[in-house]
């Protein structure tokens, strides 16, 4: 018994052991792997934006303009504007206007209410006067020159709502224009870019990234809204003028640079 008992507590030491020069063993191993870490980054850098402008000519002319008519039903308001609306597209197509440079932007129909207080209950009550029909129209064009005529001849036929007028360049044209900017703004990057590092003895060995904006072009500015109804309708043409827009767009450029 006491024979066995000896081999038991040996058994268990051996066990200790191992277990011990096991942890031992894989200590040196994680330290190693942690301290196995990439190099930094040794890239010189410079980040540039640059910018290019350009004044242009603007080639289509904006137009939003409609007739607005209340009647007592809705079915006399829709007859009578559709009228009035009939004669407003004859006129214009006068001028020029081809159906596909005509859109419809707005179309509404909504009852009119009139609010009074009752004298013996003191609440105010509403009370269906009419109803209230509004169609808008935009005309999208190249022939800046018809415009006085357009809007004229919109108003004499009945239009009582020009709700906006401004100029804009054609996809086509913005198109073009926006690769041409994207050149210059990259070369002014580079520019820039050079004339930093020239004082620093260094100089543009790469590049590293690029990043392009928006195209940017100003935002239209439209007249206020006019109403016709009621005033008189003058014999001289409206004077509108169109001017040219600057356009721009920029860059952002990360070059790799090196000593000269």
């Amino acid at each position: 018994m006491k024979h066995s008992k000896q081999i038991f507590t040996a058994m268990i030491a051996v066990l200790v052991v191992s277990v011990t020069v096991g942890a031992i063993s894989v200590t040196p191993n994680a330290v190693a792997q942690e301290e196995v870490t990439p190099f930094p980054s040794r890239e010189k850098v410079i980040s540039v934006t640059g910018n290019a402008i350009s004044s242009v000519k603007p080639n289509l002319a904006n137009i939003s303009f409609g007739v607005e008519i209340q009647e007592k039903t809705a079915k006399d308001a829709l007859a009578s504007n559709s009228e009035l609306m009939n004669k407003v597209i004859a006129a214009i197509k006068q001028v020029g206007i081809t159906d596909s440079e005509i859109s419809t932007s707005q179309f509404n129909i909504y009852p009119v209410y009139d609010s009074y207080q009752d004298e013996k209950t003191g609440r105010y009550t509403q009370e269906l006067i009419g109803y209230r029909v509004s169609n808008i129209i935009h005309v999208e064009t190249s022939k800046l020159n018809s415009l006085a005529a357009i809007i004229d001849g919109a108003v004499e036929a009945g239009v009582n709502r020009v709700d906006s007028v401004y100029f804009s360049l054609s996809p086509e044209s913005a198109s073009k224009l926006k690769d041409e900017l994207l050149a210059e703004a990259v070369l002014n990057a580079k520019s820039k870019a050079e004339l930093a590092l020239a004082p620093l003895n260094y100089k543009i060995i790469g590049v590293k990234a690029v990043s392009l904006s928006e195209f940017s072009m100003p935002y239209p500015m439209p007249m206020y809204e006019m109403a016709y109804d009621g005033i008189a309708k003058s014999s001289a043409p409206t004077p509108i003028f169109s001017s040219d827009q600057d356009v721009n767009t920029s860059v952002n450029v990360v070059f790799l640079i090196g000593s000269n």
